[in-house]
């Protein structure tokens, strides 16, 4: 239990003014220091100070890191030496240490071990908590966007998974032919009978066949020079251990110390054929081995990673270094933002903004509660799953459409092809669709696919004799008058992500919807400009997402006293000049 009341060691001491033999120094009212002292004085700094323990040499007040290192954010100032460098020579960060100084290590330590994700998050939700009794928020509206922040990582470290697909895809094959090599060494020499040793069958597992498949393609490849696999291509190779390897090499162990067969090394020297075999199985279970740890580390939803920092993945960034539209290491950076203020902030290592917008709702609903009546994003947050979401939760979703532009133009309206430009009618309850010929397309199945852990209902609906159509070039998709002359018309609507996409598009497209798209523009992107222009953020200066993720927060708890430190300054000026007015 603690025993040293950090509250009034912080807020009830300290001078606002340090007095010299010979002048005196002391900041000026308007100073934003002491808009940081306000706010935190009504935080709860329970969650903070659980962290920390009266045992041992005693530290520093917790608080008062907390306050030094927010109000260098406050400052643009991130770097740790830099920190402690002002608080010997900067008034404000004296008078914020009240005279103490604090090294390196105890910052590292402090950021590393006490001041936690959770604490940041619950810090800051307590400042929006006030903020909204203020009426700066209501928290009822999110305007989301994202952008891309370099990882503190090596550029040239990368590891890709289509490299790896095509040296896997040779390391199995290699390993196919080890086993069959090792089973006719078996039965050649009769050790079968003699020790007891069965017939090896390679990697024995569901999938086997898609395996093989990836194999017989890589064989093709090489005879042909067609290009590398696909960096998009999983090969599932979860059962596929090396331990089943480590038997092979066992058993030749056996068969070495029951024959005699010295293995040897050094120039000069034969090895013998079953020394050869067993350092062959021996070097492909190694790299087996380190090829199934780089699919772990990368997982299924990334296709990169850095060897400096494992859960930073290469994107593609608007800062191209060498000019050739190189990859970097980097991490997705998400902020929620309502009237200027930082509400949430998500870092990810997804290359796309599509899987980032939920996790931010969620944040916001655990936070606060079912408050929230409207986001509004850009086309990189259109999905059906998103959408879905936000209907679900009662949430009016004015997210542009990847398809905005497209869709003011003529031949958008134009494409006899598309469902959109068809008539529709009922016949036998059934939606039927009349195709610029006059024909009907009736409902024919209805087909599933299941992507990113989410299903998606296709309704399949085709014409049953498209033969003697004129329009058979414009209406069928790459027609080829040759091949296609028998080919009927077939089209698969989701008519639940068709539903949800119209009704977004009518809220972005209504005036209320145009102001919203506008506002989130000047926030969210007027946020990203300042912090990668003005403030030079354009590379973190820790490894692993949960430091990177520290790092932003407390940029971005910076940013939104300095915000609020404005709004009361401007509001401040605002009533003076007016009681002037008042008394003149």
């Amino acid at each position: 239990m603690l025993t040293v009341n950090y509250y009034n060691d912080f807020f009830e001491i300290g001078q606002q003014k340090i007095n010299f033999s010979l002048y005196e120094l002391s900041l000026p009212n308007d100073d934003p220091v002491y808009t940081l002292k306000k706010v935190m004085e009504d935080l709860d700094f329970s969650g903070l100070l659980a962290n920390c323990s009266d045992k041992g040499r005693t530290g520093y007040n917790p608080i008062m890191m907390y306050a030094v290192i927010t109000y260098a954010n406050m400052r643009g100032i991130r770097s740790i030496d830099r920190i402690v460098d002002l608080c010997e020579r900067d008034i404000a960060f004296i008078w914020l240490t009240q005279g103490r100084k604090p090294k390196r290590d105890a910052f590292y330590e402090f950021k590393s071990k006490k001041l936690t994700s959770d604490i940041l998050d619950d810090l800051n939700y307590q400042f929006m908590r006030r903020l909204q009794k203020e009426g700066f928020v209501t928290l009822k509206e999110l305007f989301i966007d994202g952008t891309k922040i370099e990882a503190n990582a090596n550029r040239y470290t990368f590891v890709w998974r289509g490299s790896i697909n095509y040296h896997l895809a040779g390391l199995l094959d290699s390993i196919d032919k080890l086993y069959s090599s090792y089973n006719s060494f078996i039965k050649d020499n009769g050790f079968g009978e003699k020790y007891e040793l069965g017939n090896a069958q390679m990697f024995v597992i569901d999938g086997i066949d898609k395996v093989r498949d990836i194999i017989e393609k890589n064989r093709k490849r090489k005879i042909t020079k067609h290009k590398k696999l696909s960096n998009n291509r999983i090969i599932e190779i979860d059962n596929c251990s090396p331990l089943e390897i480590l038997k092979l090499q066992k058993n030749l162990m056996t068969i070495a110390d029951g024959e005699g067969i010295v293995f040897v090394n050094g120039k000069g020297k034969r090895k013998p054929k079953l020394q050869q075999l067993y350092e062959e199985l021996e070097h492909c279970g190694q790299r087996l081995m380190g090829y199934k740890e780089c699919f772990e580390i990368m997982g299924k939803d990334r296709n990169s990673y850095s060897k400096t920092d494992l859960e930073a993945t290469f994107m593609r960034m608007k800062e191209d270094h060498m000019l050739n539209g190189q990859l970097k290491p980097a991490y997705n950076v998400q902020i929620a933002v309502e009237n200027y203020f930082i509400v949430h902030s998500y870092v990810s290592n997804d290359r796309t903004d599509y899987n980032t917008l939920i996790p931010v709702l969620e944040k916001h609903k655990e936070a606060f509660g079912e408050v929230l009546e409207e986001v509004t994003a850009d086309s990189g947050y259109c999905s059906e799953k998103n959408l879905l979401y936000l209907k679900e939760n009662k949430i009016d979703s004015y997210i542009k459409l990847q398809d905005h532009e497209k869709r003011k133009t003529r031949a958008y309206s134009k494409d006899i092809g598309k469902y959109y430009n068809m008539k529709t009618m009922v016949f036998e309850d059934e939606q039927v669709y009349i195709c610029h010929d006059g024909r009907e397309l009736r409902h024919i199945n209805t087909e599933k696919k299941r992507q990113n852990g989410y299903t998606q209902t296709y309704e399949v609906y085709g014409c049953s004799d498209c033969s003697g159509c004129e329009h058979k070039s414009k209406c069928l998709y790459k027609y080829n008058p040759d091949k296609d002359v028998d080919k009927n018309k077939v089209m698969k609507i989701n008519e639940v992500w068709e539903e949800l996409r119209e009704k977004s598009h009518t809220n972005i497209q209504s005036e209320k919807g145009i102001l919203k798209r506008q506002t989130r523009s000047i926030q969210t992107e007027g946020h990203f400009g300042d912090i990668k222009e003005n403030e030079d953020f354009r590379r973190f200066n820790y490894r692993s997402s949960d430091k990177v993720y520290k790092e932003f927060m407390l940029f971005a708890i910076g940013r939104n006293i300095n915000k609020y430190h404005r709004f009361l300054y401007a509001k401040l000026k605002k009533f003076e000049g007016k009681l002037q007015e008042k008394i003149a």
